[in-house]
């Protein structure tokens, strides 16, 4: 965050001032970003794991790349249990409020006999990316997942960056348990967006990313 300090000059031209803060110039980052989409859709794996090499310091495989059952049951026992509490009453407000944003099917039929309607039907795949370092945010995983869940979606594919040691963040893990995703892949960064956008051999197409 940039701070604007508020004198007689600087409010008469406030707004573009705020413009020009640093983090709304993507230019310079638009083509290396391409580059790691293009080589992901038309290599897969090889680029998947290549670039964590590259930027996460990690040596992924398609045998290591996906968080196992025994990796989530380390998880819960890393993580102080008063915030597993906090995480599954945080789920339960979460959960109530994206049921009411729910939309229903109807149909009717005028005197003529033509049927009108809507169906809402969930998306089969979903990608969720969670960012990873130091700030970890068990929060914004379960805002993530959970209105998928609510809306009925049959597939919820969570990507994050691991650690150093290959790991991904306990906590991350649980809320992401407690949430209902079905896969979680240790990788992040433009390339796991590129994975979930076209697929690879390890993590699948999805429909829809958040």
């Amino acid at each position: 965050m940039r701070k604007v300090k508020l004198t007689k000059e600087s409010t008469k031209d406030i707004l573009e001032t705020l413009l020009k803060r640093s983090p709304n110039n993507y230019g310079k980052y638009e083509d290396a970003v391409a580059n790691i989409l293009a080589k992901v859709k038309a290599e897969g794996d090889t680029a998947l794991f290549a670039f964590t090499r590259e930027f996460d310091k990690v040596e992924v495989t398609k045998d290591t790349i996906r968080v196992t059952p025994e990796e989530i049951e380390e998880a819960y026992k890393l993580v102080d249990p008063s915030l597993i509490d906090v995480i599954k009453k945080a789920l339960v407000n979460i959960r109530s409020y994206h049921e009411k944003q729910l939309q229903n099917s109807w149909f009717t039929s005028t005197t003529d006999g033509t049927m009108l309607g809507q169906k809402v039907t969930a998306l089969n795949c979903v990608g969720v990316y969670v960012p990873g370092g130091k700030a970890v945010y068990p929060s914004s995983v379960l805002m993530n997942i959970v209105p998928a869940k609510v809306a009925g979606v049959d597939r919820i594919v969570m990507t994050t960056p691991p650690g150093k040691d290959g790991k991904v963040n306990p906590s991350t893990l649980v809320a992401a348990n407690e949430a209902g995703a079905n896969e979680i892949y240790k990788v992040g960064g433009a390339q796991a967006i590129g994975a979930l956008a076209y697929g690879t051999e390890s993590i699948p197409k999805v429909d829809k990313i958040v």
